[in-house]
Order: C-alpha cells, then structure tokens, then sequence
C-alpha cells in the first residue's frame, strides 16, 4: 500500500520516537570506548616523579586516540596514607587500569587487592610491591621497572675504582620499607664487598634532600674517615654534597646517587657527584600505561617467570 505524503511523514515520526526510546547501551553497544589509565606516583616534590608525570602526559598526547589520563601524587615519599585514599577514589571513579609506584611495598597492598577485585587492570612501576605479601593476598601484579640492584651496583663499581681496600664509606638509603630501596642498598653493598670497601653507616635519608642532607652531616661528624657517600637517590645525594661542602670536605669524600634528574647533571659536570644511574624517569611512567594497554586489549604482555617486566637502567658519569 503506498502512503500519502502525510502517512509517510507520520511513519518517519514514529520510527523516530521508537529509536529514540531504545536505551544508549542497545544503540551504543558496539561503539568501541577508550580506556581511562590512572597515574598514581609518589611525591611530587621530588623531580624524578615529576618528570615521569610530564613523560606520561606527552605520550598521552601523542596517542589520544588510545587512552585518557588521571595523574595524581602524593605529597612526600612517606604519605602512604593519602596514597592508600588516591588509589580508593580511583576505584570508585572506575579507571579500568591503575599504573602505580607504590610509596610502601607492603601497605600499599591491601588497596592494590581492592582494585584487581575491581576489575582494574593494575601495574607497578618504580618500586616493586612486596612478592610475598602479594602471594599472601593470592593476586599477581606485573612489575615493569629496571634492576635497582644492577643499577646500584654499577654505580658502586665505578666509584670503587677511585677507593681503596680497606676505605670507609656509607650509605643514605631511601624509605626503607621500599623495595627499591632496599635494592640499591643490596646493590651498592654488593660493589662495596667486591672492593673490599667498609660501609660502617647505612641510614635512610626518606628519598628527599633536607633529610639526605641531614643523614649525610651527621655521617660526616660521627665518621671523620669517610670517603665516601652513596645516595639512594639523587635528591639525598643533592642533600650529601651540601652536607660535604658544609664539613668542609668538599673534594675529600666521594658523593653517588641514582636516577640521573636534571639538578645532578652540573654537579656530575664539575665533580661534586661521581657518577648516578639513570632508569630513563620520562619514559617509566610509559613502559607501566604500555603494558597496561596490551593487556586491556587481550594482548599477552612477555614477563618472566617472576612476573617482571625489565626495562634499562644505565651508569651515568662526568
């Protein structure tokens, strides 16, 4: 039966009103919808983080097809509190992975298990949570991070060869709860060994500069033989050459750190820090949101047997 033009038209109405009614997830159902990554980090008074927030955020621009960006941090290496609250708003706001460098090893579990309960996709970046805490919670978060051990020791190897057997020197770790701190001590104690080097001071200095600074002076006073110093990160040792120079020692003991950030690079230049290592902080915070994205998508992301995904770390000099 053909329509007059006023039955055509009130037919086309009808069909109208009747797709409008549908729901969105029927009309939308195969629309295909980016995924929302969360970027929770430790403090962001410390330059390392800061420049891993910028590199995440480039390479979000670079790919916005591919994923929208949530950064947070947290005010100091040692507020694990506020980033327990950090990683909850997460859960609630429903990010779909979670990329985090957990400001403690083993407290930062319990809300890590939240999110995997979740359905949150979660990867460790920077400091790796603790394996046996995360197999008492039966859940498997990747890491994807460089060998702080390898990266310690290297840096401990080359200042070696400017001591002797038999010298002293001492270490300013990082929060000592962190695996990653933990690592860098292991591996500027495994150098130190090797050189038959004395360490008579390990201490933490919290991953920041005041409290390098003061770790290192009161090192300095208590130990007058030192010849050495080696920082967990680069912000203590920034803190250790302030501490040297104040002593009055400044050309006399050796300062190390790790992480290559910007404010070491003249005091690599003119002598005041030996050597660093440098684990690429512009691109940490990509490798995590990477691996992230692949397994979203089902892709198999290649860890190892121990669920670590290594990524360089490098010996950085004059």
């Amino acid at each position: 039966m053909k329509l007059s033009f006023a039955g055509r038209l009130l037919a086309a109405a009808v069909l109208a009103a009747t797709c409008s009614a549908l729901p969105l997830s029927s009309a939308y159902a195969d629309t295909p919808q980016k995924p929302k990554v969360a970027l929770v980090m430790k403090s962001l008074a410390n330059e390392f983080f800061l420049t891993m927030e910028d590199g995440a955020k480039a390479y979000q621009k670079e790919h916005p097809s591919d994923f929208d960006l949530v950064s947070n941090g947290i005010k100091d290496e040692t507020d694990t509190a506020n980033q327990i609250r950090i990683v909850e708003q997460m859960i609630v706001s429903k990010v779909n992975a979670l990329v985090i460098a957990p400001a403690d090893s083993k407290a930062m579990v319990p809300v890590i298990k939240k999110a995997v309960d979740a359905g949150i996709t979660v990867i460790n970046i920077d400091n790796q949570l603790d394996p046996g805490v995360l197999k008492s919670k039966n859940i498997n978060v990747p890491f994807v991070g460089p060998d702080n051990r390898k990266g310690a020791r290297l840096v401990g190897e080359y200042l070696a060869k400017q001591l002797k057997a038999g010298d002293e020197v001492a270490i300013i770790e990082g929060v000592s709860t962190t695996t990653n701190a933990q690592q860098r001590t292991a591996g500027f104690k495994d150098a130190m060994e090797a050189a038959q080097i004395k360490v008579v001071s390990l201490q933490s200095g919290d991953w920041e500069i005041d409290a390098g600074n003061r770790v290192a002076a009161a090192m300095l006073s208590e130990y007058p033989n030192l010849k050495a110093l080696l920082a967990g990160n680069d912000s203590m040792a920034v803190g250790a050459v302030s501490a040297v120079r104040a002593a009055g020692k400044a050309g006399k003991v050796q300062v190390v750190g790790y992480d290559n950030i910007n404010a070491i690079k003249p005091m690599l230049k003119d002598g005041r820090v030996l050597a660093t290592a440098d684990q690429f902080a512009a691109k940490q915070a990509v490798f995590g949101i990477e691996a992230a994205l692949k397994i979203l998508k089902g892709d198999k992301v290649d860890s190892g047997a121990n669920g670590v995904i290594e990524t360089p770390v490098e010996l950085v000099t004059k």
